[in-house]
């Protein structure tokens, strides 16, 4: 014999039933103010249930909606305060500078009283060569502010170099620390002439250049004496600072002394620079 199958009630189904049961005994229970008994025994049953699920649903809901509230307002507020820093990191960087702009123009107004007899003007340096020293590099003035070719170009205390173009808006200029540089110079305190010569690879290993052809025959010139531009330069103009002696060996010839010069100019960090509206007029380089 054929077992009888057993008939099932799908989920859904016997839920409705229940559920309209419920609805029933709810009816009747208001209708007949039942407070208890049976009706309310039963409805308690059967609705309690689904009351806590529904408020478990709603109170999930509404934490949900919470914290997504939270989510949108911190990342609002994050926002925000990316803004914030962004606008106080440029501001901080043009303090920066500024700040470094008023240093070096308080030290070419230093500059311009410790050359007081010359008459100058100011210019920033807008473009450089290809390697890493100002060796040649060009400046944002020119023949409309008076700068012609061979002007003196002075900074940090010191000899720069050398106009050797000029456009209506422009000049190029040659530093001493330039390969093809060659300056006459003299001691400070003797007055014993040399000549001071570029060389970037010099710089580059020991930031200095080469002095030559230095006279010394007592041998009074000491490490650390202020070589100046001198008087019988075609070019430059007399009594520049160039730098400080470093070292010092004598000649082949035991006449001069050869060795080498730290220039008083940082040739790596120059921004402005001041240019001497005279030029050299006589003499011999």
């Amino acid at each position: 014999m054929e077992k009888k199958k057993k008939t099932r009630i799908p989920s859904e189904s016997l839920f409705i039933i229940l559920f309209t049961v419920g609805i029933i005994f709810l009816l009747l229970s208001y209708v007949n103010n039942f407070k208890g008994g049976i009706f309310g025994t039963v409805t308690n049953a059967i609705f309690a249930p689904i009351q806590t699920g529904i408020e478990r649903v709603g109170s999930r809901a509404s934490k949900y909606r919470a914290d997504s509230k939270t989510i949108d307002e911190l990342t609002s507020e994050n926002e925000k305060l990316k803004k914030q820093n962004e606008n106080l990191t440029s501001k901080l960087s043009q303090i920066q500078l500024q700040s470094s702009e008023l240093e070096n123009l308080q030290k070419l107004y230093k500059l311009d009283q410790q050359y007081t007899g010359y008459n100058k003007t100011g210019a920033r340096i807008i473009a450089r060569g290809s390697d890493n020293w100002f060796n040649t590099f060009t400046i944002d003035k020119g023949t409309k502010d008076g700068i012609r070719t061979d002007m003196n170009v002075i900074a940090d205390g010191g000899l720069v170099g050398i106009v050797i173009k000029s456009g209506r808006n422009y000049s190029l200029v040659r530093s001493i620390i330039d390969d093809t540089s060659n300056v006459s110079g003299m001691s400070l305190n003797t007055g014993n002439t040399c000549i001071i010569s570029g060389n970037l690879q010099s710089m580059t290993k020991s930031n200095r250049i080469k002095i030559t052809n230095l006279e010394n025959p007592d041998n009074k010139i000491k490490s650390g004496e202020p070589i100046v531009t001198s008087n019988i330069s075609d070019k430059y103009l007399p009594g520049i600072l160039i730098g400080y002696l470093d070292s010092t060996k004598e000649d082949s010839n035991q006449m001069t002394f050869s060795g080498t010069v730290t220039p008083a100019v940082d040739f790596k960090h120059l921004q402005n620079v001041l240019v001497v509206l005279s030029k050299k007029e006589t003499g011999a380089k």
